[in-house]
């Protein structure tokens, strides 16, 4: 096992793909002899040439286009968004061509894509560098959408996720770069459709993802002094939902709380608490209780943008607030 941190460990699993298989290329803003924004791909152009790892013009959707032609013909691109926000500008690429290709072809052209990169709420990083993507892109047919949190996963879904032969929008969260965590040494790679039970218990179902999983961490050493005993799950892919690990939780423990840094109108915590109520309802004990951010763009000022997220303290008190509810 070896101490790595979250970048490092995209960084190994970009690597490892690339040394595997040379038809996976990089290919973003200053992702070459800068290294990409928070050095996901530091010195990679050394190893692999200015080809392999290519630095593109400012031009999110002239190079993300190219990137899926890339893709029809043949090679492995992974993008990387120097933002994530910054993809809105290739849209239209995402949605009519990366995710729609495979269909409208009948099937003549694959897809094996990833698009990469830091989004979420930074720390004090204002509206447009806070953007939360996976809600705009969640009902675009034909992508995949992921969301890891540790250096684990982190490393061993990119490595799924580039193997892929469809498209996987991948998004990492800008403030668990510097996370650390021992990692095999060997190769491992993970299953892009699989939940995580993080915790398991039997009061509430907890549903969480990327920077999240961690502020719901937080609550859990005084919860359980206080006598609780929640279920934790990290649902890592956003689409399509593992609905066999959270049924499964759900009819363990009848109750459930979404947390998640994503809007609440229309947000990822919408559509699982809608999909719960479709397959679940004759399970669960309580209405599905989610605490999600608040509807405005996200503020600079560093108080203001503190209260538009959820805290530690906010899954405190659902915790208690939903076991209290008793049949």
């Amino acid at each position: 096992m070896a101490e790595t941190f979250f970048f490092n460990a995209l960084r190994e699993a970009i690597d490892e793909e690339m040394a595997r298989d040379d038809t996976v290329f990089v290919l973003g803003e200053d992702v070459g002899h800068y290294g990409g924004s928070y050095k996901v791909t530091k010195d990679l152009y050394k190893k692999y040439g200015e080809l392999r790892i290519l630095d593109t013009p400012i031009a999110e959707n002239s190079f993300t286009g190219m990137a899926i032609g890339a893709a029809m013909t043949g090679l492995r691109p992974v993008i990387e968004g120097m933002n994530m926000g910054f993809l809105l500008l290739a849209f239209n690429q995402i949605a009519n061509n990366a995710g729609m290709v495979r269909y409208t072809s009948g099937g003549n052209f694959k897809i094996p894509l990833v698009i990469r990169g830091p989004g979420g709420v930074g720390r004090q990083l204002g509206a447009e560098h806070s953007q939360r993507l996976e809600a705009y892109f969640h009902a675009v047919p034909g992508l995949k959408i992921i969301a890891c949190s540790t250096p684990y996963n982190a490393k061993g879904l990119l490595k799924a996720a580039i193997r892929d032969n469809n498209p996987v929008l991948f998004f990492e969260h800008v403030l668990l770069y510097n996370l650390k965590e021992d990692l095999p040494e060997s190769e491992y790679v993970l299953p892009l459709n699989q939940a995580e039970i993080v915790r398991e218990g039997s009061d509430v179902t907890i549903l969480t993802y990327s920077r999240m999983r961690h502020h719901v961490l937080q609550t859990l050493s005084s919860l359980e002094k206080e006598g609780y005993d929640p279920e934790v799950i990290d649902l890592i892919s956003l689409k399509p939902f593992d609905f066999e690990t959270i049924g499964a939780s759900i009819r363990k423990t009848h109750r459930v709380i979404v947390v998640e840094e994503c809007m609440k109108t229309g947000g990822i915590g919408a559509e699982l608490v809608a999909s719960i109520n479709d397959q679940f309802f004759d399970e669960l004990d309580a209405p599905v209780l989610r605490l999600s951010s608040q509807d405005i763009p996200t503020p600079y000022n560093g108080t203001l943008e503190r209260h538009t997220i959820v805290q530690p303290q906010q899954v405190s008190e659902a915790v208690k607030k939903m076991v209290a509810l008793q049949v």
